[in-house]
């Protein structure tokens, strides 16, 4: 079980952050044949950002359902681009094989949205929670004085 941080903490940061969100959804989970394999891709682009920090990749949060949703902490778009279009990364040889089959079946479908968001921007709360989300990349400290309320963290205060 993991650490809970008690009190009512919010996460800082001194630079903005690129918030990736990207998923597959199961349109036909009988065809396991199909989304298994774009399951599995996700599985190994993981590992490779963790053990390569230089990529740009901060962290993630994974919940998984019909619609599987992670959401990624990256230290810059460009760095999220390069990584995307990188010839030697898993992700590319994972999305050209995921292109030609979506041609040829509908049984798994795939998203992504990407925030490029600013350092005043940003703007958290935890209560009694574990390390989770932003909080993974940021600095937790106590949610008091200029960072009490939601207005104020948004306004930048530090």
């Amino acid at each position: 079980m993991s650490k809970i941080n008690q009190g009512r903490l919010t996460a800082t940061t001194d630079e903005g952050i690129v918030v990736f969100l990207i998923g597959m959804r199961i349109n036909n989970f009988l065809a396991f044949h199909k989304w298994i394999p774009v399951f599995n891709a996700m599985g190994k682009m993981l590992p490779e950002l963790y053990k390569n920090p230089q990529l740009g990749f901060k962290s993630y949060q994974m919940w998984f359902s019909r619609t599987l949703i992670l959401v990624q902490y990256w230290e810059s778009a460009e760095k999220l681009l390069e990584y995307a279009k990188a010839t030697d990364s898993e992700h590319l040889p994972a999305w050209k094989a995921f292109n030609k089959a979506a041609r040829a079946s509908d049984a798994v479908g795939i998203w992504h949205e990407t925030y490029v968001v600013p350092r005043e921007g940003v703007e958290n709360m935890y209560v009694n929670m574990p390390t989770f989300g932003f909080a993974k990349v940021g600095q937790l400290v106590p949610a008091v004085g200029k960072r009490n309320s939601a207005k104020d963290r948004l306004g930048g205060a530090q």
